[in-house]
C-alpha cells in the first residue's frame, strides 16, 4: 500500500510539472494581484499556446472576425457608422431643444437626414455581393437595435405633430409657422420692452397679442398646430394673464354675451308678456257685464215711466 501511494504521489508530480511546461511561467505581479483582498478574482493570465503565441490577455472578448459568409460587408458598415451619426445629432438637437421648446424648427433637418439614412438601410437594393443591408443589420439578431433606436425617435417626432408645421419633404418650415414665429417674437419684444410698467404693457402690447392670437386660432382651425407653435402660444397667454395681469375682450365672446343676456332675461320676458295678456283678457271679459246691467237698467226705468 505504501509503494501504491508513493508511486501515485510521482505520477502527480509528473503530470503537474507537465502542466507547468505546458502553460509557462506565471507573472508573478498577476499573482500578486490576484491575491490581493482588494480585487475580485479574474482569470490568470496564460501563455496561448494553441493559437499561435499571441501573448497574454488583459480580458477576454468574442471574436472581432467572422467567416467570409458571415461578415458585414464594407457598404453596410458604413451605413452602420452613417447611421450611428445621425443618431446622436439628433438626440443632441432634441435634447437641445427641450427648453424652450424648439424641437420641429430646429430639428427637422437632423431628423430628415436620420430618416434618409435609415430609409438606405432597410431598401431592398442589392449590394456588388448580391446582399442586403436590411438583411445583415436589421434582421440578423432579435434585438433589432436599428430598429429600437429608429423607433423611439420616430414615436417622438410624431408625438410632436411636426409634420403640420413643414412642407412635405422636412426641408423646411411652412409660411404659416413662419409668420406665427414672426408674431410672436414681436410680442415677446413688445413685452420686454414694457415689463417695467405693466399698466402701459398691456396698453402698447395688447395689437401684437391680439394679432398672435388670431393667428394661433387660425392654424388650430386648419390643423396645422406642431408642439412649438402650442407651448410658445401657452407660455405667451400665461405672461399676459398671469405675469403681467392683462386681459383681452375676445371678438369670439360678444355673441356669447348676447345669448346669455337674451336667455337671462327670457322669464322676465315671458312673465311680463303673460302678465299684461291676462289683465286685457281681464278687460274683455267685464266689459259685457256692464253693457248688461245698464241694458237691464234702462228697461226698469221705461217700466215705470
Amino acid at each position: 500500500m505504501g509503494g501504491f501511494t508513493l508511486g501515485g504521489r510521482v505520477l502527480c508530480l509528473l503530470l503537474w510539472g507537465s502542466a507547468l511546461a505546458f502553460i509557462g511561467p506565471l507573472n508573478p505581479s498577476v499573482l500578486a494581484a490576484e491575491s490581493s483582498p482588494t480585487k475580485p478574482p479574474s482569470f490568470l493570465f496564460l501563455r496561448e499556446k494553441g493559437l499561435g503565441g499571441l501573448g497574454y490577455f488583459s480580458s477576454l472578448s468574442l471574436a472581432a472576425k467572422f467567416p467570409e459568409d458571415l461578415e458585414i460587408t464594407e457598404d453596410c458598415l458604413k451605413l452602420l457608422h452613417i447611421f450611428g451619426q445621425r443618431y446622436v445629432e439628433l438626440v443632441n438637437c432634441l435634447v437641445s431643444s427641450a427648453r424652450p421648446l424648439e424641437v420641429c424648427q430646429n430639428c427637422y433637418g437632423a431628423y430628415s437626414s436620420f430618416n434618409e439614412t435609415y430609409s438606405n438601410i432597410t431598401s431592398d437594393t442589392m449590394g456588388p455581393k448580391n446582399d442586403s443591408c436590411q438583411e445583415s443589420l436589421m434582421r440578423s439578431d432579435r434585438l433589432m437595435l436599428l430598429y429600437n433606436l429608429y423607433s423611439s425617435l420616430q414615436d417622438i417626432w410624431e408625438s410632436a405633430d411636426c409634420t403640420y408645421c413643414l412642407t412635405k419633404d422636412h426641408k423646411s418650415l411652412l409660411n404659416s409657422t413662419l409668420s406665427f414665429i414672426s408674431s410672436h417674437n414681436s410680442t415677446l419684444s413688445c413685452f420686454e420692452k414694457y415689463q417695467g410698467n405693466h399698466s402701459e404693457l398691456c396698453t402698447e402690447c395688447k395689437v401684437t397679442y391680439k394679432r398672435l392670437n388670431e393667428l394661433y386660432s387660425n392654424l388650430e382651425k386648419n390643423w396645422s398646430l406642431c408642439i412649438d407653435i402650442e407651448d410658445a402660444m401657452n407660455v405667451t397667454r400665461r405672461l399676459w394673464s398671469k405675469n403681467f395681469d392683462c386681459s383681452v375682450p375676445r371678438e369670439e365672446a360678444v355673441p356669447v354675451i348676447a345669448v346669455s343676456s337674451f336667455m337671462l332675461f327670457l322669464p322676465v320676458i315671458f312673465y311680463l308678456s303673460n302678465f299684461l295678456h291676462s289683465e286685457q283678457k281681464k278687460r274683455k271679459l267685464i266689459h259685457p257685464k256692464r253693457a248688461k246691467s245698464s241694458h237691464s237698467l234702462m228697461n226698469i226705468q221705461d217700466k215705470f215711466s
